[in-house]
Protein backbone atom coordinates (compact mmCIF):
# COMPACT_ATOMS: atom_id res chain seq x y z
CA UNK A 1 0.00 0.00 0.00
CA UNK A 2 1.42 3.38 -1.04
CA UNK A 3 1.64 6.14 1.60
CA UNK A 4 -0.68 8.50 -0.30
CA UNK A 5 -3.66 8.36 -2.60
CA UNK A 6 -2.58 11.60 -4.30
CA UNK A 7 0.71 13.39 -4.83
CA UNK A 8 -0.18 16.98 -5.66
CA UNK A 9 2.48 19.01 -7.45
CA UNK A 10 1.89 22.68 -6.72
CA UNK A 11 0.36 24.34 -3.66
CA UNK A 12 -1.49 27.04 -5.59
CA UNK A 13 -5.25 27.40 -5.55
CA UNK A 14 -5.99 24.36 -7.74
CA UNK A 15 -3.63 22.08 -5.78
CA UNK A 16 -4.85 23.35 -2.41
CA UNK A 17 -8.50 23.01 -3.42
CA UNK A 18 -7.95 19.49 -4.73
CA UNK A 19 -6.12 18.43 -1.56
CA UNK A 20 -8.91 19.84 0.61
CA UNK A 21 -11.66 18.12 -1.36
CA UNK A 22 -9.77 14.83 -1.52
CA UNK A 23 -9.26 14.93 2.25
CA UNK A 24 -13.02 15.32 2.71
CA UNK A 25 -13.35 12.01 0.82
CA UNK A 26 -10.91 10.35 3.20
CA UNK A 27 -7.96 10.43 0.79
CA UNK A 28 -4.38 10.82 1.96
CA UNK A 29 -2.58 13.63 0.11
CA UNK A 30 0.95 14.97 -0.08
CA UNK A 31 1.33 18.47 -1.53
CA UNK A 32 4.76 19.60 -2.76
CA UNK A 33 5.82 22.97 -4.14
CA UNK A 34 9.16 24.21 -5.45
CA UNK A 35 8.65 27.60 -3.83
CA UNK A 36 9.45 28.01 -0.17
CA UNK A 37 5.87 28.87 0.73
CA UNK A 38 2.36 27.54 0.14
CA UNK A 39 -0.37 29.32 -1.81
CA UNK A 40 1.20 29.77 -5.22
CA UNK A 41 0.45 33.19 -6.70
CA UNK A 42 -2.11 34.09 -4.03
CA UNK A 43 0.58 34.07 -1.33
CA UNK A 44 0.82 37.21 0.82
CA UNK A 45 3.74 38.45 2.87
CA UNK A 46 3.26 40.84 5.78
CA UNK A 47 5.19 44.13 5.60
CA UNK A 48 4.53 46.99 8.07
CA UNK A 49 1.40 45.16 9.21
CA UNK A 50 0.03 45.08 5.64
CA UNK A 51 -0.77 41.90 3.70
CA UNK A 52 1.18 42.33 0.47
CA UNK A 53 0.03 40.37 -2.61
CA UNK A 54 3.51 39.17 -3.54
CA UNK A 55 2.58 37.99 -7.04
CA UNK A 56 0.17 40.75 -7.98
CA UNK A 57 -3.30 41.88 -7.04
CA UNK A 58 -5.80 39.08 -6.44
CA UNK A 59 -9.46 40.03 -6.06
CA UNK A 60 -11.95 37.23 -5.56
CA UNK A 61 -15.21 37.71 -7.47
CA UNK A 62 -18.02 35.37 -8.44
CA UNK A 63 -21.76 35.19 -9.04
CA UNK A 64 -21.84 31.56 -7.89
CA UNK A 65 -23.26 31.53 -4.36
CA UNK A 66 -21.97 28.00 -3.70
CA UNK A 67 -18.42 29.12 -4.49
CA UNK A 68 -18.78 32.26 -2.35
CA UNK A 69 -20.24 30.31 0.57
CA UNK A 70 -17.47 27.71 0.28
CA UNK A 71 -14.56 30.15 0.50
CA UNK A 72 -16.26 32.15 3.26
CA UNK A 73 -16.64 28.95 5.26
CA UNK A 74 -12.83 28.65 5.14
CA UNK A 75 -12.18 32.33 5.98
CA UNK A 76 -14.58 35.32 6.07
CA UNK A 77 -14.13 37.74 3.16
CA UNK A 78 -14.42 41.53 3.41
CA UNK A 79 -16.42 43.94 1.24
CA UNK A 80 -13.59 45.22 -0.98
CA UNK A 81 -14.91 46.50 -4.33
CA UNK A 82 -12.48 46.77 -7.23
CA UNK A 83 -12.67 50.30 -8.69
CA UNK A 84 -9.38 50.95 -10.52
CA UNK A 85 -8.20 54.34 -11.76
CA UNK A 86 -6.34 55.02 -15.02
CA UNK A 87 -3.57 57.63 -15.15
CA UNK A 88 -2.81 58.96 -18.66
CA UNK A 89 -0.19 61.74 -18.69
CA UNK A 90 -1.37 62.78 -15.22
CA UNK A 91 -5.06 62.86 -16.15
CA UNK A 92 -7.17 60.47 -14.07
CA UNK A 93 -10.05 58.38 -15.41
CA UNK A 94 -12.38 55.90 -13.72
CA UNK A 95 -12.48 52.28 -14.90
CA UNK A 96 -14.24 50.37 -16.30
CA UNK A 97 -15.40 52.74 -19.04
CA UNK A 98 -18.51 54.37 -17.57
CA UNK A 99 -20.26 57.71 -17.27
CA UNK A 100 -17.60 58.99 -14.87
CA UNK A 101 -14.95 58.15 -17.49
CA UNK A 102 -16.91 59.87 -20.26
CA UNK A 103 -17.51 62.97 -18.14
CA UNK A 104 -13.78 63.15 -17.33
CA UNK A 105 -12.92 62.73 -21.01
CA UNK A 106 -15.51 64.89 -22.78
CA UNK A 107 -17.48 66.76 -20.12
CA UNK A 108 -20.69 64.92 -21.07
CA UNK A 109 -23.30 64.42 -18.36
CA UNK A 110 -25.97 62.15 -19.82
CA UNK A 111 -25.87 58.65 -21.33
CA UNK A 112 -27.33 60.07 -24.56
CA UNK A 113 -24.44 62.55 -24.91
CA UNK A 114 -21.87 59.82 -24.21
CA UNK A 115 -23.47 57.43 -26.70
CA UNK A 116 -23.38 60.09 -29.43
CA UNK A 117 -19.65 60.71 -28.86
CA UNK A 118 -18.77 57.02 -28.95
CA UNK A 119 -21.01 56.19 -31.91
CA UNK A 120 -19.58 59.03 -34.01
CA UNK A 121 -16.02 57.86 -33.32
CA UNK A 122 -16.94 54.22 -34.01
CA UNK A 123 -18.51 55.28 -37.30
CA UNK A 124 -15.31 57.07 -38.32
CA UNK A 125 -13.28 53.92 -37.56
CA UNK A 126 -15.66 51.72 -39.55
CA UNK A 127 -15.51 54.12 -42.50
CA UNK A 128 -11.71 53.79 -42.50
CA UNK A 129 -12.06 50.01 -42.93
CA UNK A 130 -14.19 50.46 -46.08
CA UNK A 131 -16.20 47.33 -45.42
CA UNK A 132 -13.41 44.92 -44.51
CA UNK A 133 -12.96 43.15 -41.16
CA UNK A 134 -10.48 44.56 -38.61
CA UNK A 135 -7.03 43.03 -39.21
CA UNK A 136 -5.45 43.79 -35.85
CA UNK A 137 -6.23 44.79 -32.27
CA UNK A 138 -5.98 48.52 -33.01
CA UNK A 139 -8.55 48.41 -35.79
CA UNK A 140 -10.82 46.18 -33.70
CA UNK A 141 -10.69 48.42 -30.63
CA UNK A 142 -11.34 51.58 -32.65
CA UNK A 143 -14.55 50.04 -34.02
CA UNK A 144 -15.67 49.14 -30.49
CA UNK A 145 -15.00 52.35 -28.52
CA UNK A 146 -13.58 54.97 -30.88
CA UNK A 147 -10.38 56.99 -30.99
CA UNK A 148 -10.35 58.90 -27.68
CA UNK A 149 -10.88 55.94 -25.35
CA UNK A 150 -8.54 53.78 -27.42
CA UNK A 151 -5.67 56.26 -27.51
CA UNK A 152 -5.85 57.32 -23.86
CA UNK A 153 -6.84 54.12 -22.05
CA UNK A 154 -6.09 51.11 -24.29
CA UNK A 155 -3.35 51.59 -26.88
CA UNK A 156 -0.15 52.18 -24.90
CA UNK A 157 -1.30 50.14 -21.89
CA UNK A 158 -1.92 47.13 -24.13
CA UNK A 159 1.44 47.61 -25.85
CA UNK A 160 3.18 47.57 -22.46
CA UNK A 161 1.25 44.45 -21.44
CA UNK A 162 2.07 42.48 -24.59
CA UNK A 163 5.41 43.99 -25.59
CA UNK A 164 4.06 44.50 -29.12
CA UNK A 165 2.35 47.30 -31.02
CA UNK A 166 -1.44 47.09 -31.22
CA UNK A 167 -1.15 46.88 -35.00
CA UNK A 168 0.89 43.67 -34.53
CA UNK A 169 -1.59 42.00 -32.17
CA UNK A 170 -4.48 39.88 -33.51
CA UNK A 171 -7.96 41.41 -33.53
CA UNK A 172 -9.49 38.50 -31.59
CA UNK A 173 -7.69 39.51 -28.37
CA UNK A 174 -10.35 42.22 -27.98
CA UNK A 175 -13.68 40.68 -28.93
CA UNK A 176 -15.57 43.22 -26.89
CA UNK A 177 -14.87 46.14 -24.57
CA UNK A 178 -17.45 46.64 -21.81
CA UNK A 179 -18.94 50.14 -21.87
CA UNK A 180 -21.38 51.23 -19.15
CA UNK A 181 -23.69 54.19 -19.47
CA UNK A 182 -24.09 54.45 -15.68
CA UNK A 183 -22.01 56.16 -13.01
CA UNK A 184 -20.71 52.83 -11.67
CA UNK A 185 -16.99 52.33 -10.94
CA UNK A 186 -17.36 48.72 -9.77
CA UNK A 187 -15.07 46.83 -12.16
CA UNK A 188 -16.84 43.49 -11.83
CA UNK A 189 -20.46 42.62 -12.56
CA UNK A 190 -20.40 39.66 -10.17
CA UNK A 191 -22.76 39.45 -7.21
CA UNK A 192 -19.93 38.80 -4.74
CA UNK A 193 -16.39 40.12 -4.40
CA UNK A 194 -13.87 40.65 -1.65
CA UNK A 195 -10.55 39.76 -0.03
CA UNK A 196 -10.03 37.21 2.77
CA UNK A 197 -9.92 39.02 6.11
CA UNK A 198 -6.34 38.55 7.24
CA UNK A 199 -5.04 37.89 3.71
CA UNK A 200 -5.02 34.99 1.27
CA UNK A 201 -2.69 32.89 3.43
CA UNK A 202 -5.72 32.32 5.69
CA UNK A 203 -7.51 30.73 2.74
CA UNK A 204 -4.53 28.53 1.84
CA UNK A 205 -3.94 27.49 5.46
CA UNK A 206 -7.61 26.60 5.83
CA UNK A 207 -7.65 24.51 2.67
CA UNK A 208 -4.45 22.66 3.58
CA UNK A 209 -5.17 22.16 7.28
CA UNK A 210 -3.93 18.76 8.50
CA UNK A 211 -2.60 17.85 5.02
CA UNK A 212 1.03 16.84 4.54
CA UNK A 213 2.91 19.60 2.67
CA UNK A 214 6.53 20.06 1.65
CA UNK A 215 7.94 23.29 0.23
CA UNK A 216 11.24 23.89 -1.56
CA UNK A 217 10.77 20.63 -3.48
CA UNK A 218 11.14 20.62 -7.28
CA UNK A 219 9.10 17.72 -8.62
CA UNK A 220 11.44 17.15 -11.58
CA UNK A 221 14.59 17.12 -9.43
CA UNK A 222 13.46 15.10 -6.45
CA UNK A 223 12.53 11.56 -5.51
CA UNK A 224 8.90 12.45 -6.26
CA UNK A 225 9.48 12.37 -10.00
CA UNK A 226 9.04 8.62 -9.57
CA UNK A 227 5.68 9.44 -8.02
CA UNK A 228 4.18 5.94 -8.32
CA UNK A 229 6.40 4.89 -5.41
CA UNK A 230 4.51 7.21 -3.05
CA UNK A 231 1.04 7.76 -4.49
CA UNK A 232 -1.66 6.04 -6.49
CA UNK A 233 -2.40 9.14 -8.57
CA UNK A 234 -0.68 12.40 -9.51
CA UNK A 235 -2.23 15.86 -9.62
CA UNK A 236 0.04 18.10 -11.70
CA UNK A 237 -0.40 21.89 -11.72
CA UNK A 238 2.91 22.94 -13.28
CA UNK A 239 3.66 23.87 -16.89
CA UNK A 240 2.24 21.24 -19.22
CA UNK A 241 5.12 21.45 -21.71
CA UNK A 242 7.66 20.96 -18.91
CA UNK A 243 5.88 17.77 -17.80
CA UNK A 244 6.50 16.31 -21.26
CA UNK A 245 10.10 17.53 -21.42
CA UNK A 246 9.19 20.20 -24.02
CA UNK A 247 9.26 17.45 -26.64
CA UNK A 248 6.79 19.24 -28.92
CA UNK A 249 8.36 22.65 -28.31
CA UNK A 250 7.95 25.37 -25.70
CA UNK A 251 4.78 27.31 -25.08
CA UNK A 252 5.06 31.09 -24.82
CA UNK A 253 4.08 33.07 -21.73
CA UNK A 254 3.94 36.65 -20.58
CA UNK A 255 5.23 37.32 -17.10
CA UNK A 256 5.22 40.19 -14.63
CA UNK A 257 7.80 41.46 -12.16
CA UNK A 258 7.28 43.76 -9.21
CA UNK A 259 9.23 46.53 -7.53
CA UNK A 260 7.82 46.72 -4.02
CA UNK A 261 8.69 49.46 -1.57
CA UNK A 262 7.54 50.95 1.73
CA UNK A 263 6.35 54.56 1.59
CA UNK A 264 6.54 56.69 4.73
CA UNK A 265 2.95 57.88 4.42
CA UNK A 266 -0.34 56.29 5.44
CA UNK A 267 -1.95 56.82 2.01
CA UNK A 268 0.14 56.95 -1.17
CA UNK A 269 -2.39 56.98 -4.03
CA UNK A 270 -5.82 56.67 -2.42
CA UNK A 271 -6.74 53.50 -4.32
CA UNK A 272 -5.64 49.87 -4.45
CA UNK A 273 -5.10 49.84 -8.22
CA UNK A 274 -3.94 52.66 -10.51
CA UNK A 275 -3.22 51.73 -14.14
CA UNK A 276 -0.62 53.81 -15.99
CA UNK A 277 -1.85 53.79 -19.56
CA UNK A 278 0.88 55.77 -21.34
CA UNK A 279 4.46 54.91 -22.29
CA UNK A 280 5.64 57.68 -19.95
CA UNK A 281 6.00 55.04 -17.23
CA UNK A 282 7.51 51.61 -17.94
CA UNK A 283 5.21 49.89 -15.41
CA UNK A 284 1.60 49.00 -16.17
CA UNK A 285 0.16 49.79 -12.75
CA UNK A 286 0.85 50.56 -9.12
CA UNK A 287 -0.80 48.49 -6.40
CA UNK A 288 -1.23 49.97 -2.90
CA UNK A 289 -1.89 46.85 -0.87
CA UNK A 290 -3.41 48.30 2.30
CA UNK A 291 -6.52 49.44 0.40
CA UNK A 292 -7.53 45.80 -0.13
CA UNK A 293 -8.15 45.32 3.59
CA UNK A 294 -8.04 48.70 5.33
CA UNK A 295 -10.89 51.19 5.06
CA UNK A 296 -11.74 54.54 6.63
CA UNK A 297 -9.72 55.46 9.72
CA UNK A 298 -7.86 52.12 9.62
CA UNK A 299 -5.86 53.47 6.65
CA UNK A 300 -4.44 56.25 8.84
CA UNK A 301 -4.03 54.08 11.94
CA UNK A 302 -1.33 52.24 9.95
CA UNK A 303 1.34 54.96 9.52
CA UNK A 304 3.13 53.47 6.50
CA UNK A 305 2.03 51.92 3.24
CA UNK A 306 3.42 49.39 0.75
CA UNK A 307 3.25 49.89 -3.02
CA UNK A 308 4.24 47.63 -5.91
CA UNK A 309 5.05 48.77 -9.42
CA UNK A 310 4.07 46.04 -11.91
CA UNK A 311 6.08 45.44 -15.09
CA UNK A 312 4.96 43.21 -17.96
CA UNK A 313 7.71 41.20 -19.66
CA UNK A 314 8.32 38.42 -22.16
CA UNK A 315 8.81 35.17 -20.26
CA UNK A 316 12.30 33.68 -20.09
CA UNK A 317 13.38 30.49 -18.36
CA UNK A 318 13.79 31.02 -14.63
CA UNK A 319 10.95 33.55 -14.47
CA UNK A 320 7.42 32.86 -13.22
CA UNK A 321 5.00 32.19 -16.11
CA UNK A 322 1.77 34.17 -15.73
CA UNK A 323 -0.31 34.59 -18.87
CA UNK A 324 -0.73 32.22 -21.82
CA UNK A 325 -0.06 33.84 -25.19
CA UNK A 326 -3.22 32.81 -27.02
CA UNK A 327 -2.12 33.22 -30.60
CA UNK A 328 -2.58 30.57 -33.28
CA UNK A 329 0.85 28.96 -32.77
CA UNK A 330 0.48 28.54 -29.01
CA UNK A 331 -3.15 27.44 -29.15
CA UNK A 332 -2.27 24.65 -31.58
CA UNK A 333 0.76 23.58 -29.56
CA UNK A 334 -1.21 23.61 -26.31
CA UNK A 335 -3.88 21.43 -27.92
CA UNK A 336 -1.21 18.89 -28.88
CA UNK A 337 0.08 18.82 -25.29
CA UNK A 338 -3.47 18.44 -23.97
CA UNK A 339 -3.89 15.41 -26.23
CA UNK A 340 -0.76 13.89 -24.68
CA UNK A 341 -2.05 14.72 -21.21
CA UNK A 342 -5.33 12.93 -21.90
CA UNK A 343 -3.37 9.72 -22.51
CA UNK A 344 -1.51 9.84 -19.18
CA UNK A 345 -2.79 7.18 -16.81
CA UNK A 346 -3.66 8.23 -13.26
CA UNK A 347 -2.50 11.85 -13.85
CA UNK A 348 -4.79 14.86 -13.45
CA UNK A 349 -3.65 18.12 -15.08
CA UNK A 350 -5.24 21.19 -13.52
CA UNK A 351 -4.87 24.93 -13.25
CA UNK A 352 -3.51 27.77 -15.34
CA UNK A 353 -0.06 26.31 -16.09
CA UNK A 354 -1.12 22.71 -16.65
CA UNK A 355 -4.05 23.62 -18.90
CA UNK A 356 -2.47 26.65 -20.61
CA UNK A 357 -5.63 28.63 -19.81
CA UNK A 358 -5.90 31.91 -17.92
CA UNK A 359 -8.17 31.40 -14.91
CA UNK A 360 -9.56 33.78 -12.33
CA UNK A 361 -9.71 32.31 -8.83
CA UNK A 362 -13.43 31.58 -8.56
CA UNK A 363 -13.59 29.34 -11.67
CA UNK A 364 -10.76 27.24 -10.19
CA UNK A 365 -12.70 26.82 -6.96
CA UNK A 366 -15.86 25.96 -8.90
CA UNK A 367 -14.02 23.50 -11.14
CA UNK A 368 -12.58 21.52 -8.23
CA UNK A 369 -15.85 21.60 -6.28
CA UNK A 370 -17.49 19.91 -9.28
CA UNK A 371 -14.77 17.29 -9.78
CA UNK A 372 -15.47 13.66 -8.98
CA UNK A 373 -12.56 12.69 -6.74
CA UNK A 374 -12.14 8.97 -6.16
Amino acid sequence: MRPYHYLIVGAGLFGSMFAHQAKQKGKRCLVIDKRHHLGGNIYCETIEGIHVHKYGAHIFHTSNKAVWDFVNAIVPFNRYTNSPIANFHGELYNLPFNMNTFHQMWGVRTPEEAMKMIESQKAAALAELKGREPRNLEEQALTLVGKDIFERLIKEYTEKQWGRKCTELPAFIIKRLPVRFTYDNNYFNDLYQGIPIGGYNKLTDGLLKDIDCKTGVDFFHSEYKDWKQVAEKLVYTGQIDEYFGYKLGRLDWRTVTFKTRVEDTPNFQGNAVVNYTSHDEPFTRIIEHKHFEMFGQAIYDCPKTVVSEEYSLEYREGMEPYYPVNNEFNNQLAEQYRALAAQEKDVIFGGRLAEYVYYDMAPIVEKVLNMEIR
